[in-house]
């Protein structure tokens, strides 16, 4: 199997993971305070990936801007706001719908500002994998007190989707060469140039340097960080950008079958059918249109 049909796989089970990393990071560290750890690893780690592979970096100063520009949206701002906002009361459920807004607008933008031409199919994936997300954790919405929501968290959350998508578009508009490795790093250190100050402004900074805590940063590092994030870099750069987008539909529904399996919640069956609706929005985003007879 090629990389092009194993990288959308790879990429939705890793990313996934990223909601269970969070949980169990939140045992050792707070949010923020996590993401700095983590994203300063990321850029060591990515660092020497670069030094020992010769990686060449942006050959001008524009290229560097760009990187780090992109990864304060996709990775400092996005991942801050949203886990923030979690720590704020932001149910896994609500913020599980909000992300699903992300690759509806997306899709929108990408029409407006980058000209991609999305087809009836697509329009209709986009919307059939939002309804599939609504079906998976509305229900446990409804349940909760919405008195004990903070609105300012949920509009926290809302932002971060605006923010992810203005670096995913913003990635695919200025960074279409270089390589991967290097603009990794150099969006990690714009991750750092917003985390680390949100970090030490709303946080106490306090680590318990547990193996457990090292055990959450290195899947969190190695597999996220790194791994996942490598495989959405070049998913954007390969393909249409509302198409790598529309694989986050498959991260909630997903995250919901790992949170049951590791903490022991439960799978209603409104998540079961929801995320059966999700791999059809999926499908129908990404399929390749029919070649015409000649």
């Amino acid at each position: 199997m090629t990389l092009a049909r194993l990288a959308p796989i790879l990429f939705v089970l890793l990313w996934s993971t990223g909601w269970i990393s969070a949980k169990y990071g939140a045992h050792f560290a707070d949010p923020l305070t996590f993401l700095v750890v983590r994203y300063g690893v990321a850029v060591v780690l990515f660092f020497i990936l670069c030094r020992v592979s010769g990686v060449s970096w942006p050959k001008h100063r524009s290229g560097w801007l760009h990187a780090i520009v992109s990864g304060i949206f996709l990775h400092g701002l996005y991942l801050g706001m949203v886990w923030w906002a979690i720590g704020q009361g932001v149910p896994a459920a609500l913020s599980g719908i909000i992300a699903g807004l992300q690759p509806l607008m997306t899709g929108v933008a990408a029409a407006a500002l980058i000209g991609e031409d999305l087809s009836v199919t697509q329009r209709i994936g986009l919307f059939v994998g939002f309804v599939g997300i609504a079906i998976a954790v509305l229900p446990n919405v409804v349940v909760i007190d919405a008195e004990t929501i903070p609105v300012y968290a949920v509009a926290i959350n809302v932002l971060a989707m605006a923010c992810v998508t203005a670096g995913t578009i913003y990635q695919k508009r200025y960074l279409k060469e270089g390589d991967l490795r290097a603009v990794a790093t150099l969006q990690y250190v714009g991750a750092l140039l917003i985390t680390v100050p949100a970090a030490f402004l709303l946080e106490d900074m306090h680590v318990d340097w547990s193996f457990g805590f090292f055990a959450t940063l290195a899947w969190s590092v190695l597999g996220i960080s790194m791994g996942a994030i490598a495989l959405l870099l070049y998913l954007i750069r390969k393909g249409d950008v509302s198409k790598a987008a529309s694989l986050i539909y498959l991260v909630p529904p997903l995250a919901a079958v790992e949170a049951a399996i590791a903490f022991g919640e439960h799978l209603t069956i409104p998540m079961i059918v929801g995320t059966c609706v999700v791999v059809l929005g999926v499908y129908l985003t990404n399929r390749k249109p029919a070649v015409p007879p000649v």
